[in-house]
Formats: structure tokens, C-alpha cells, sequence
């Protein structure tokens, strides 16, 4: 790049000296023409061919301007001819067949190169044909020695650019290879380690702080996969050991059939946990890795309702808590998925039924307003507490019981609702005090009129 930039401007420095000097001389020779001309203007003009050219031969024999002159008038008379011009005798057209801005001609004569300009002007009513040149040795030399110059200093020029633009190249890229060499060093053991942010507020320090920006999201995600990879591990022991634990000891001695009953019931309930944690894990790392599927469509919350009042009625009567369902009038129909809504819902009364005691009671119920529809599961429980709050989306946290018992769950349960809520566009609010039940609700749009529900399924598929 250097180099083909010092050429081009080598080369329009030469073209703009030639054209220089070639608009100077041609001015010089036009200078000429209008001397001769003002001459011929102050002629009188009846006086004879002879008169004029004795005129022409007292001033322009002894002249330097003289030395390459010629004049002929519209009649083909020689009115002025220089020894130089005789000697060389070029050639000059009638002024009739001269164009206006005059003609260039260059020959040699000697050591000498002549540039002449043959111009037609008018006089006292007359045509004349002047020639006049001048020698161009002087140019020439002057665009010799520039072309010598520039020969000599490009090479230069390029040489000295190219150790300019190295030793400026080096240290422009030095933060480069600081940054790279830097990055080199961070693993996945020490992702907490940042790159060096210049002072300097350049195209390299926000590159810097982009990239840091990036190392704490990895960071972030390698802790979170970690804390995930830990907290599953430990979760999927406990009932592994339980399970293992129950079968030694129920093949230890021969049991009545109502202890291996009472046995196989303990498995079976361990079981349907392990089973529910496993399948929380398999969602949850389907979530991350964006492998979940899900569709809006127009879905009538009454039938969803029923639905699970169905699969949850059962499990409340056997936790003696009361179950209501409470719905308002009107059109429900709202748009969203239906087994993330059915999913939803079952985490939170799920959530309700482990926290509420017996003699407490559970409300799902659904009501709207201008845009959308609001679901809400309402417990009678023990609430939570203000310092658990901030937390209970956090996978794997568990709150304590106020009499400091653990919970028995994986704690995948809210963090999976939660994800469900916003694959919907929609926030899961929790509304709850200690001693004085929770609530947990989320609002979805209301879908279109039933004349148009038709039109919305074909355009959400």
C-alpha cells in the first residue's frame, strides 16, 4: 500500500509539473502572437508590403523574441521571417485554415527542441498567420531533474513508510497480542480472571471490556452448569441410598407379607420422587439448551381447569385440605400452550399442597379483564418468609419450615414455572406472608372472538 501510494504520487507529481510547464509556455508563445499583433495594429494599413516588412525587420532582427518568428498575411506574403525559421522553414497554413486556439508544432534544430504555435489574428482589418517559437532545452531539463529526484527519493519514501508503518503497525498491535497472550492463560478452572482494560478509550479497550463482558457470562454459565451438575448429583444420591437402604434391609430376614407391603409402598413413594426430580432435571436442561418445544394456541382454561382439579382433587383429600375452583363468567379463552399451562399450574399446587397443612385449603382460579387472563393458585400455608423470597426461583433452594424441618423436594420446581411463564411472555407473581399463605399468578392474553379463533390457530402454527 505504501508503495503503489508513493508511486501514484510520484506519478501525479510528474504529470502536474509536464502540464506546468507546458500551460506556461504555451502562454509565453500566445504573449508573443499578441506583441506581433499590437504591432500590426499600429501599422498604417495602406502602407506598402516593402514599408511593413522594413518595419518588421528593425525591431524583431535584434530581438530574442525574433529568433523563431514568422508572419504572412492572408495574401501569402512573407511579412517577417527569422534567419532560424528560413533555416528550418516550417511549414504555416493561411490564416483561413488555422483553428482558433492556434497550432502546436515542435521539431529540432541542432542541440535545440522547438515548440512553435502557429496563431491566426486580425489586424487593421487584415489576416495574418504568425509563427513564433521558443526553445524548450530549459524545460526539459528542469522535468529531467524532477523525474531524477523522484526515481531516487520513491524508493526512499518506501523504504523509510514501510519501517514507519512497521514500527507503528508493532506498537498499535502490541494490547492485541497482551490481550490474546492473556486470554491464552484463562481456562475453564480460572474463568473468574479478567483481561486488562486500557486507559485509553480506543476500538482495543472496548474490545477488552466486550470480551470481559463475555468471560462473565461464560463464567456465569460454567458456574450455573456446575451448581446444576452438583446440586442434581446430590439430589439423585439421596434417593438412590434411600432405595438401596430399604431393599437391604427388607432382605436382611425373612417379612410378613404387610411389612414388604409397607416396604414396597416406601419404594413406590421414592420412586414416583425420583421420578419427578428426573424428569424436572430432563426440562430444566432441555430449557437451557433451548431444545423445549412450544406453541400458542387458543386454549379454553375451563377444560384445562378440570383437568387438573382431576389429577390434584385426589391428593388434597388425602392431605385434608380443601380444593376449590373458582372461575369468572364469560369467554376465557386465552392463548398459550397447553401442557406448559397444565405443567404450570400442577407445579404450583404442588408447591400449595407441600406447604399448606391439614385443615388449610387451596383455591385455582381464573378471572380477566380487558386483554388478558389471570390464573392464580392461593393457599392457606405457612407463606414465606421475607428473606426466602428474593430466592424461591433459584434452582435447587429450599426454604426451611419454621420449625427449621426440610422440605422434602428438589427445588427445579418454581425455576421450571418460572421458565414456563416467561416462554409466555408473562412474569409468575408471588404474593406471601409468613403464617398468612402465598399466592402465586400469571396473566396470559386473551385470545381473539370465537369467529376468529380459527384464523389464530392457522397463523400461531
Amino acid at each position: 500500500m505504501f508503495a503503489t501510494a508513493a508511486g501514484l504520487l510520484s506519478a501525479a507529481s510528474w504529470w502536474m509539473l509536464q502540464r506546468s510547464v507546458d500551460e506556461t509556455e504555451y502562454h509565453d508563445l500566445q504573449e508573443r502572437v499578441e506583441d506581433v499583433q499590437l504591432l500590426l495594429a499600429h501599422k498604417d494599413p495602406n502602407q506598402s508590403i516593402e514599408n511593413l516588412k522594413a518595419g518588421f525587420d528593425s525591431i524583431y532582427s535584434i530581438k530574442d523574441d525574433g529568433k523563431w518568428l514568422q508572419v504572412k498575411d492572408q495574401d501569402g506574403n512573407w511579412i517577417y521571417r527569422s534567419k532560424r525559421m528560413s533555416a528550418e522553414n516550417p511549414e504555416l497554413p493561411d490564416p483561413e485554415r488555422i483553428p482558433a486556439q492556434g497550432l502546436i508544432m515542435e521539431f529540432h534544430q541542432g542541440s535545440r527542441y522547438v515548440r512553435a504555435l502557429a496563431y491566426p489574428i486580425k489586424a487593421a482589418g487584415r489576416l495574418y498567420s504568425v509563427q513564433t517559437g521558443l526553445a524548450l532545452n530549459k524545460s526539459m531539463a528542469l522535468l529531467s531533474k524532477f523525474r531524477t529526484s523522484l526515481l531516487l527519493l520513491t524508493p526512499v519514501m518506501i523504504v523509510l513508510a514501510a519501517l514507519g508503518g512497521h514500527l507503528m503497525s508493532r506498537k498499535a498491535l502490541r494490547p492485541v497480542a497482551l490481550l490474546a497472550a492473556e486470554a491464552r492463560k484463562i481456562t475453564d478452572r480460572n474463568l473468574d480472571k479478567r483481561l486488562p482494560v486500557l486507559t485509553a478509550k480506543d476500538e482495543i479497550s472496548h474490545l477488552s471490556e466486550t470480551l470481559n463482558q463475555m468471560l462473565g457470562r461464560i463464567d456465569k454459565a460454567f458456574a450455573s452448569v456446575r451448581a446444576f451438575t452438583g446440586n442434581a448429583s446430590h439430589e439423585l444420591r439421596t434417593p438412590i441410598a434411600l432405595l438401596r437402604t430399604e431393599i437391604e434391609v427388607a432382605l436382611i430376614r425373612p417379612r410378613t407379607p404387610a411389612e414388604y407391603r409397607e416396604t414396597l409402598s416406601r419404594l413406590r413413594d421414592e420412586t414416583v420422587r425420583m421420578t419427578r426430580l428426573v424428569e424436572n432435571l430432563l426440562s430444566i436442561a432441555r430449557a437451557d439448551a433451548g431444545a423445549e418445544t412450544h406453541s400458542r394456541v387458543p386454549v379454553d382454561p375451563r377444560t384445562l381447569i378440570e383437568q387438573v382439579r382431576d389429577t390434584w382433587e385426589l391428593p388434597m383429600e388425602r392431605a385434608l385440605i380443601e380444593f376449590r375452583i373458582e372461575m369468572e363468567p364469560g369467554d376465557l379463552t386465552l392463548l398459550g400452550d397447553p401442557a406448559g399451562i397444565s405443567r404450570l399450574l400442577s407445579i404450583l399446587l404442588e408447591n400449595a399442597i407441600k406447604y399448606t397443612p391439614p385443615g388449610g385449603s387451596v383455591t385455582l382460579s381464573a378471572s380477566q379483564s380487558a386483554e388478558q387472563v389471570r390464573l392464580s393458585v392461593h393457599d392457606t400455608g405457612i407463606g414465606i418468609s421475607a428473606g426466602d423470597l428474593p430466592r424461591i426461583f433459584d434452582r435447587f433452594y429450599r426454604g426451611a419450615k419454621p420449625d427449621t424441618e426440610a422440605t422434602r423436594g428438589s427445588g427445579l420446581g418454581l425455576a421450571l414455572g418460572k421458565w414456563i411463564a416467561e416462554r409466555h411472555g408473562t412474569q409468575l407473581i408471588v404474593e406471601s406472608e409468613t403464617g398468612r399463605g402465598s399466592c402465586f399468578s400469571f396473566s396470559l392474553a386473551r385470545a381473539a372472538p370465537a369467529s376468529e379463533v380459527g384464523v389464530l390457530c392457522g397463523s400461531g402454527a
